[in-house]
């Protein structure tokens, strides 16, 4: 995995927006990250999966809002003050992914992420690049593009 991440040549360091589903902590590279905001208006889509919370306008642009516990098989989210949207472009279409809450932006040497175990802490293994240890434990880095093409 030592060359998967390589930043227009420069640092080669893995930039990891922290977050909790639940007590499972995950990461996702920054770069990957449209914004975090804290959830607005959200108006539901009848028929939708069980995972889409509903769709909200950011400025012009609608924004498909999904609970990223149910749809990696965690628990739903508890919808409080501490929830936020994460915004990621994936395929050309924004998607916001509802956490629980937001930790810390932590850098990770690409040698260092260990590829992921078949189950991390109730979600399925598949839907992380690998893991990255830390003194509070495992943080799981999301490969966001099998999040969202995965059904289910």
């Amino acid at each position: 995995m030592n060359e998967k991440v390589k930043r227009n040549g420069s640092s080669s360091m893995l930039e990891l927006a922290t977050f909790f589903v639940g007590r499972a902590q995950c990461g996702i590279d920054i770069l990957k990250i449209q914004e975090i905001n804290k959830q607005t208006e959200v108006t539901s889509v009848p028929q939708s999966p069980d995972y889409v919370v509903g769709v909200l306008n950011l400025r012009g642009r609608i924004v498909t809002v999904i609970d990223l516990g149910l749809k990696t098989g965690l628990s739903p989210i508890t919808q409080n003050k501490d929830n936020r949207n994460i915004i990621v472009d994936s395929m050309g279409e924004h998607i916001g992914l509802l956490v629980d809450e937001i930790s810390d932006v932590m850098s990770a040497d690409p040698s260092q992420v260990a590829p992921p175990p078949a189950n991390l802490g109730g979600i399925e293994g598949s839907f992380f690049e690998g893991v990255v240890k830390t003194e509070a434990g495992l943080i799981g880095v999301l490969n966001i593009e099998r999040v969202l093409a995965e059904n289910g």
